[in-house]
């Protein structure tokens, strides 16, 4: 069914923390429901919706990375494309500026 998709241990660990991630939200809202609040983001928004919105983010910095990948081996003359671990650190600390500041 997945045969498809390039399950290499990056995409894993990503798939895995999102898991994880929503598994905690859900605990973390019946045991504290959450308040409107206004952050740097243009909109008032609750845990849920910043958390939305940074996997959309976050999914979006990854295939921006994976598709530019290439053009920045060539721009900075590497042997290799950077390692996909670089997009990883750089998704996941935006997820979590919008879910402490957004």
């Amino acid at each position: 069914m997945f045969d498809w998709m390039v399950w290499t241990t990056p995409v894993a660990v990503f798939f895995i923390g999102i898991a994880l991630v929503l598994i905690g939200m859900t605990v973390w809202e019946i045991k504290s429901p959450t308040m409107l609040r206004k952050g740097f983001l243009p909109i008032a928004t609750t845990r849920g919706d910043r958390l939305f919105i940074g996997l959309l983010s976050a999914a979006y910095i990854n295939l921006a990375f994976v598709g530019l990948a290439g053009h920045i081996a060539e721009w900075l003359s590497l042997e290799q494309e950077p390692s996909i671990w670089i997009s990883f650190v750089l998704s996941m600390g935006f997820l979590a500026l919008v879910m402490r500041k957004g």
